[in-house]
């Protein structure tokens, strides 16, 4: 199936329209005023009634275009990650917010759509939100415009919510200039292709495939790198484990100089 170049242009054109109408319910669930947010695992781990929506209208939609696609197939997978930054979403730090629909063949990530639902929510009343940005290895990644850190600094994002020793002492290590804790592993991937980072460092477990998938397209569409903490490249085949139990590492330029500078307590602590 997705050795069709056709098919993948459908796919992810319909991806790409799905992913805004999810956009148009994570704003519409916040306007109605009940997040309907439940624990999942934990106080951190939440979801709400848009991550529930979401999900619902996103497989369906391509359950209806794709019925012989299996969502999360055979060589084919999609990556679903119906509110990627919930937690933010719950606390009003709507920029934070994305929905990720990733799309992996024979285990690599091919092709990816980030919708972020609330860009441009602090431009004022009549601004327009909502921006919608993909990308397919090999062609490139369109909806934003693309900016490097100044040459020189090191700034860092990395998880707001899921801190940790194993984090700090990795962040550290990296002999930043400054450090942004934020949600979302979506947003994080925009803060480096968008010139506000310069590399993600997650060094726990975490994060899942489906929150790394789509990211990644984008990222390595526009010459960047994203893996563990050891330099693996992930895997997105079905049978793959959802956890990145080995964190995340990822950069837009110089990624060497950040893997490098990884501790090797970090690595022993943190098994692929």
């Amino acid at each position: 199936m997705a050795s069709s170049p056709t098919v993948l242009m459908r796919l992810v054109a319909s991806a790409y329209s799905i992913a805004q109408k999810a956009g148009t319910i994570v704003r519409r669930v916040i306007a109605e005023g009940d997040l309907g947010i439940i624990e999942k695992t934990c106080a951190t781990d939440l979801q709400t009634k848009a991550d529930r929506l979401v999900q619902v209208s996103i497989c369906s939609s391509l359950a209806r275009k794709f019925p012989k696609l299996t969502i999360i197939g055979e060589e084919l997978v999609v990556w679903v990650d119906p509110l990627d930054g919930t937690k933010e979403y719950t606390e009003g730090l709507l920029d934070n917010v994305t929905v990720l629909i990733g799309i992996a063949y024979e285990g690599k990530a091919i092709a990816g759509v980030i919708n972020q639902p609330y860009y441009n929510y602090q431009a004022g009343p009549d601004a327009v939100l909502g921006r919608t940005i993909w990308g397919i290895l090999g062609l490139g990644a369109f909806g934003f415009q693309l900016k490097e850190v100044p040459a020189g600094k090191h700034i860092i994002t990395t998880t707001r919510s899921h801190d940790n020793q194993l984090v700090r002492d990795c962040v550290t290590a990296m002999n930043p200039d400054d450090v942004l804790r934020v949600g979302g592993a979506g947003n994080k991937i925009i803060q480096l292709i968008e010139g506000k980072a310069s590399a993600y460092v997650f060094a726990s477990p975490g994060c899942k495939k489906w929150d790394t998938c789509a990211p990644e397209v984008i990222l390595h569409a526009v010459g960047g790198k994203l893996t563990d903490i050891h330099g693996n490249a992930l895997q997105y085949n079905k049978e793959v484990k959802h956890m990145n139990s080995a964190g995340v590492l990822a950069t837009l330029r110089n990624y060497d100089y950040y893997a490098s500078r990884v501790p090797q307590s970090v690595k022993n602590a943190l098994v692929p």
